[in-house]
């Protein structure tokens, strides 16, 4: 499967500018440092990951870019992935509105900096799972045309979806960073509905995906060990 350019192009163009609006818009300020970090952060990473799977694992950035719509997703997480889609251009709205235009939340600036170690560390969590996981497709399906099979190596040895793990600090982080409390309500929204995902997904690959079912038995929390 080889990746389409153009659409790789118009893909990465179109999510900034969806970014890039949710966020300042309703800020009502494009002179807003914590925002330009956030953004310039979550866009420098998505230029390094995306040249990363370019060079190393091409298959992985077409199903990436192809995934969603296919016919073998399931009806339920399309409806999921636009409501998603909803739910994290509200979530920038409501921070934007807070730290900037309404000033209801005032952090200090080492909570801004932790903010910013957590969006770091939540991309190092992307990237190691990007790196074991040549399935991981932002759609729930399984890939048989790619004879997709379990993965068990690298964070996958400790909890059965690290990407979506990553997710935690990723949201605590951009609170933080952005200044807002409010936000991190939000980002605890963002995680219950990623959670709920989760045990809808594990449900396909149990019935669809050999081997998942061991799986689970072997590896026995979701997100966080020992937690859940």
């Amino acid at each position: 499967m080889k990746v389409n350019i153009a659409q790789l192009i118009i893909s990465t163009t179109a999510m900034m500018l969806f970014t890039a609006v949710s966020l300042f818009l309703p800020a009502g300020n494009l002179s807003w440092p914590a925002g330009w970090a956030f953004f310039l952060l979550m866009f420098g990473f998505s230029l390094v990951i995306t040249l990363w799977l370019l060079r190393f694992n091409p298959e992985l950035l077409a199903e990436r870019l192809t995934g969603i719509g296919r016919s073998d997703q399931k009806t339920w997480d399309k409806v999921f992935l636009a409501l998603t889609v909803v739910a994290f251009s509200g979530w920038l709205a409501l921070m934007g509105l807070d730290a900037v235009r309404f000033r209801w939340s005032q952090l200090p600036t080492w909570l801004h900096t932790i903010g910013a170690l957590l969006l770091l560390a939540s991309f190092y969590i992307f990237y190691l799972t990007f790196r074991e996981n040549a399935y991981l497709s932002p759609a729930v399906r399984v890939q048989t045309e790619r004879g997709q099979t379990v993965v068990s190596t690298g964070p996958y040895r400790y909890v059965r979806h690290p990407l979506y793990a990553g997710l935690i600090p990723f949201a605590l982080g951009t609170a933080l960073l952005l200044g807002s409390w409010y936000g991190i309500l939000g980002g605890v929204l963002l995680i219950v509905m990623v959670a709920r995902r989760a045990v809808q997904e594990e449900r396909v690959l149990c019935e669809e995906l050999d081997g998942y079912r061991a799986y689970m038995r072997r590896v026995r929390y979701r997100f966080v060990p020992y937690i859940w």
